[in-house]
């Protein structure tokens, strides 16, 4: 059905399968997200950050925060985008709450960008701790390293941030750029490929002139409890990744980190979009999205165990389960009679395509020898008219005590985080 669209567009179908539909093995230590021009191209061609914070912002009226602050985790924090926004709608809906907000990010490029959209946050809500720590998914809740852990220790710093204006804030979180350069260092795992940090770190930020009424907030090493209210898990598995990983070693860890009430809002891709089209066309057996979020839900159940019976498990049903963005264009630029899709245009929409697809760069690199995977992004953008993008969302919320009984909620809060 594609070929035939793209025919139609005047391009040859037999051009497009030109290269070999056995895919390389990539190299062991491929980490796609690591690569920064294909991910910041993407970043700032597409709204997908824009529509994720919305889709965070119709969870907040759901929540019940309980003293001493409205508690979140960022389950990768990425470059700050989506996190910073839903940090504005918090505001908007809890102004005078006290937040803590705690984040995995294992990249030293992201930590600094999202680092810097912080001034202004701590400006409008003066009363937020913010940690952000490069562990894993298992430990990183607690900002704890676990007992399987092979490091002996971790880093942690503390910085209670002088002053009351944006300038004062940029400016000690900008003297921090050593400790990030020497602490945020990564290294490859020789058993699984992925990168590791190679010094388990911990940095909490929180203004000065708050710390008395932020003291039970503001977490201590080795006392911290996961007790959180929202946790965002936005992407934070690689698409072909094992199910079983997925939700043993992600949503798990994760939804186990839920407060009572507490709820768990997981993103990912889901194809079936002309993004989809484009990669397809180039690659007709890739199937990228292999997991939809009702067997992810099923495997976390199953994940959980015994504990199961404390959470309730929403895979929803159209909107907002479903949603969609777009890459940024200019007015008319990729029209369907347009006459001419500009080059730039053309590479931002084939970037795009091919990161959400998580495509390796070997393949990437043997697809634009030549000129196929150009002529494949035209057709689709001229069939469509535009390039847009499907994601689909899921709920795990912790049951209140009082839903279902004695649970694991009669257990202390650290027997309840771990």
């Amino acid at each position: 059905m594609l070929k035939e669209r793209i025919a139609a567009q005047g391009v040859s179908p037999d051009g497009l399968a030109q290269l070999p539909e056995t895919r390389p093995a990539p190299r062991g230590d491929f980490r796609f997200y690591d690569n920064r021009q294909k991910y910041l191209m993407f970043v700032n061609t597409c709204s997908e950050k824009w529509m994720i914070a919305q889709r965070i912002a119709a969870e907040i009226d759901n929540l019940e925060p309980r003293p001493p602050a409205l508690r979140v985790f960022d389950a990768g924090i990425g470059d700050g985008t989506v996190l910073s926004r839903a940090m504005r709608a918090m505001h908007a809906r809890f102004a005078h709450v006290p937040f803590y907000i705690a984040g995995k990010e294992i990249s030293l490029e992201d930590v600094r960008l999202a680092l810097d959209k912080m001034p202004d946050r701590l400006f409008e809500h003066p009363a937020t701790v913010l940690a952000i720590t490069n562990i894993s998914y298992a430990d990183a809740p607690r900002l704890t390293l676990g007992p399987s852990s092979a490091h002996p220790g971790m880093v942690w710093k503390s910085i209670a941030l002088t002053g009351s204006t944006t300038a004062e804030f940029e400016r000690q979180i900008l003297e921090l750029q050593p400790f990030l350069a020497a602490h945020w260092r990564t290294r490859t795992s020789p058993r699984t490929g992925s990168l590791v940090p190679e010094t388990p770190t911990v940095l909490v930020l929180y203004r000065a002139d708050h710390a008395f009424a932020l003291d039970a907030a503001i977490p201590q090493p080795s006392t911290c409890l996961a007790d959180y209210d929202l946790v965002i898990a936005s992407q934070p598995y690689r698409l072909r990744a094992p199910i079983a990983f997925k939700a043993r070693r992600v949503l798990a860890p994760l939804a186990r980190a839920l407060g009572p009430g507490g709820r768990l809002l997981g993103i990912h891709s889901a194809g079936q979009d002309p993004a989809q089209d484009i990669v397809t066309a180039i690659w007709p057996d890739e199937q990228p999205f292999v997991h939809s979020r009702r067997e992810l839900m099923a495997a976390t159940r199953q994940a959980l165990g015994i504990d199961a019976a404390d959470f309730s498990f929403d895979p929803a049903t159209g909107h907002p389960a479903q949603f969609r963005y777009a890459m940024h264009t200019l007015p008319d630029e990729i029209e369907t009679d347009a006459q001419t899709v500009g080059t730039s245009t053309l590479l931002a929409a084939w970037n795009a395509a091919t990161y959400v697809a998580q495509i390796d760069e070997e393949r990437l690199a043997q697809a634009m020898t030549g000129s196929a995977y150009l002529d494949a992004t035209r057709a689709v953008l001229r069939t469509s008219a535009s390039l847009w993008f499907n994601n689909e969302s899921y709920l795990i919320v912790r049951k209140h005590p009082s839903d279902n009984g004695a649970s694991s909620h009669d257990r202390t809060p650290l027997e309840i985080a771990a």
